[in-house]
């Protein structure tokens, strides 16, 4: 109650003056100031303020430990042939290698001079050779001996002379061509004859007097034997060496 008896004793002191005119406030006394009032609540909270600008950049930090190796990846695609490249150095000469040789066969030997005929019914030895490089055919015996197997050319030219000839060439004892010429007493005249006789290996051939044995040789007219291979029957073939020669 004391407060309040205060505040009436201190309303009564205010002198009642008349009322200010058009919001005017007198200028001859003032009031005295009020207490203080009684404090407020608190007010609501504030919008959130805007984000304020971006900091300058830190410097860089130091490097990490190395990481492990990742998976591989998967293969790519293929790429386009590259641009050929320069030649190389030629290289070195190689050894040289062996040549391959037909099989080789021939022999052409001619009838030595002599003043009696060669015996019917047995080879005529043709005893003058004009080559053999192989060594098949026998100038003592007049045989031919096959080595190489295959297809083979005889040929006999025989000089008839004061009789008539006939000719057989034979192989392995059998008649396999016979030629025959009318000899001429005033001059000698030519026999001529061939064939071609498929041997074997180990087949013989040799030519023989017939019936008519007018086969003549002088120094010069003269009666000549010759053979030689046309192709070999050697399947498949190797590779040949040349032939030794058996003369040498």
């Amino acid at each position: 109650m004391i407060p309040l008896l205060h505040l009436l004793s201190l309303v009564t002191l205010i002198p009642i003056t008349s009322p200010i005119g058009d919001n005017k406030i007198a200028s001859s006394c003032c009031g005295m100031p009020g207490i203080p009032g009684i404090p407020g609540t608190h007010g609501n909270a504030g919008l959130p303020g805007r984000d304020g600008r971006d900091g300058k950049d830190g410097s860089p930090g130091t490097s990490g430990p190395k990481g492990d190796s990742g998976e591989p990846g998967i293969p790519g695609a293929r790429g386009f042939p590259g641009m050929a490249g320069p030649p190389g150095v030629q290289g070195d000469k190689g050894v040289q290698g062996e040549c391959a040789v037909p099989p080789r066969s021939a022999f052409s030997a001619k009838l030595s001079e002599s003043r009696t005929s060669p015996i019917p019914g047995q080879p005529v030895p043709f005893g003058k050779v004009l080559i053999n490089e192989q060594g098949h055919y026998n100038p003592e015996t007049g045989r031919f001996n096959c080595v190489v197997p295959g297809l083979y050319y005889f040929s006999i030219h025989g000089t008839v002379f004061r009789g008539s000839l006939h000719l057989q060439l034979m192989k392995n004892g059998h008649s396999q061509a016979s030629f025959f010429q009318l000899g001429d007493a005033k001059k000698p005249v030519g026999l001529c004859g061939g064939a071609a006789l498929r041997l074997d290996q180990g087949d013989e051939v040799w030519v023989q007097l017939g019936d008519y044995p007018g086969l003549y040789a002088s120094e010069g007219t003269d009666s000549v034997f010759t053979g030689f291979l046309i192709y070999s029957d050697w399947e498949p073939h190797p590779v040949f060496n040349p032939l030794a020669n058996t003369d040498s």
